[in-house]
């Protein structure tokens, strides 16, 4: 696709790459950060201004009771910021991962596919050497040779 394209979409690109995948979602953390830097210190001189904004008759607490759910709604917009920090990074996790399990699974097909060829088509199996002629030859003496003199003509079993 050329970038003349109208339909075309440069995230298009990104999505199609996991490395670009990754540092577009890495910009898009530092951002979201810097906004959270910004937001903490928002929220701290709001609690410091609301809760010493005080009206004529109040009790002592009555300018933190007003303050809370200003400073609720901060909290609030923090931990949703965290969040989406956070899923932005296993978003890039997952991406990463999504093309190594696209990878593994061609060679596991692949691996299997063999396998059922070897099982359908086993190889010949060469013949092995009588085990009694071995030890007729003198090779190997012990439990399989003969007996007594009556046993001499017959091989064991």
């Amino acid at each position: 696709m050329n970038s003349t394209d109208p339909n075309h979409s440069p995230l298009r690109d990104v999505a199609q790459n996991a490395e670009a995948t990754a540092r577009y979602l890495a910009d898009m953390q530092r951002v979201l950060l810097d906004m959270g830097a910004n937001l903490e210190i928002l929220q701290r001189e709001t609690r410091v201004h609301c809760r010493s904004t005080s009206v004529e008759g109040d009790r002592f607490y009555h300018a933190r009771l007003r303050a809370l759910p200003v400073e609720k709604a901060l909290k609030d917009v923090l931990r949703a910021l965290n969040s989406l920090t956070d899923g932005l990074e296993k978003s890039a996790y997952k991406r990463r991962s999504h093309d190594e399990a696209v990878v593994n699974t061609g060679k596991a097909r692949k691996e299997k596919e063999l396998e059922k060829a070897r099982k359908n088509n086993p190889q010949p199996i060469q013949a092995a050497p009588n085990p009694g002629e071995e030890r007729d030859s003198g090779q190997n003496p012990g439990y399989g040779g003969p007996a007594s003199i009556y046993d001499l003509g017959r091989k064991s079993a």
